[in-house]
């Protein structure tokens, strides 16, 4: 069996950071980010009665860094599958900036460090056991790298895209049979695009947006559109399609220079599976400008 590993997200617009190293520092501050997703909330195993559902955390961070003409960034997750399966990732980025006549250009590489876990005693194989199979909890560490372009001009549109595990690095480990066709980082490409439509009331402003993730073996496709009051206030919808998997009802708010956005995720594949959770945070402190020195002299000193 084969399945994409990198987790999707339906708010993806808060969570560009961590599929793409060229976003790093594409915003006029020091950006964090915190996203906890929980997939098919409540879904229980059968035969355990343990609640099985994935689960993921996320924090980003990124900034623009003057002399080095352009901006790092990184991000932290947490994927759990289930109690059987949990990586921890950690990211570290740097994108280039170029100035364009429409917009900024970010050429964006970065190095990820994935330990992936496996609970080999959850497994119930056949009568003889299964060699392909490891029988207690074991771990491993590897290292990969990734690539990206992301094109901004900010309030109008930008485009994206990435490559992601570029070498593919493979978890010898938590491969019993010692074969190069065991568990391993899935390359892992993305696309993501947005447009900014400001309506002739400037008050309100509509963003359709679309992410593009497929490993070749599978495909995933995200599309929504996203309705912005007064910059303040927002709500949409997102179709995660390639089987249709569900439709996401997107709320947020934000205040100042904090955002706070909630998806709901309702199934549409049948089978009894329940819905998903999405709580996503995010503050950005602004950078001030160089401001010119001045002085001053007091007449009493002169």
């Amino acid at each position: 069996m084969s399945a994409q590993q990198m987790p999707g997200f339906t708010q993806y617009q808060s969570t560009i950071m961590y599929s793409n190293p060229a976003y790093a520092g594409m915003r006029e501050g020091i950006c964090i980010n915190g996203l906890m997703r929980q997939q098919w909330a409540g879904f229980s195993d059968t035969q355990r009665g343990d609640d099985v559902s994935p689960q993921t955390f996320l924090i980003t961070v990124d900034s623009p860094v003057k002399v080095l003409h352009g901006g790092v960034g990184g991000s932290i997750t947490q994927d759990v599958t289930g109690g059987l399966l949990k990586d921890v990732g950690l990211q570290l980025s740097y994108s280039f900036h170029a100035n364009l006549a429409f917009g900024t250009l970010g050429i964006g590489a970065g190095v990820n460090l994935i330990n992936k876990s496996l609970d080999g005693s959850i497994f119930d194989p056949v009568v003889g056991g299964d060699p392909a199979l490891v029988t207690s909890e074991q771990g491993d560490m590897r290292a990969d790298v990734n690539f990206g372009l992301f094109l901004m001009n900010p309030g109008r549109y930008y485009f994206g895209f990435a490559v992601n595990n570029i070498l593919e690095s493979n978890y010898k480990k938590l491969d019993p049979s010692g074969t190069d066709a065991g568990m391993k980082n899935d390359r892992t490409f993305v696309v993501n695009a947005g447009y900014n439509f400001v309506l002739n009331n400037p008050i309100f402003e509509i963003e359709p947006s679309l992410m593009v993730i497929s490993d070749i073996a599978s495909t995933q496709y995200n599309l929504s559109a996203i309705v912005t009051y007064n910059s303040r206030f927002w709500g949409g919808l997102n179709g995660r399609l390639g089987d249709f998997e569900s439709i996401g009802v997107i709320v947020g708010v934000s205040f100042k220079d904090f955002r706070i956005g909630y998806a709901y995720d309702i199934n549409m594949m049948g089978y009894s599976i329940p819905g998903s959770h999405e709580v996503s945070l995010g503050y950005c402190f602004k950078i001030k400008g160089d401001r010119s020195k001045t002085s001053y002299k007091n007449t009493r000193y002169l």
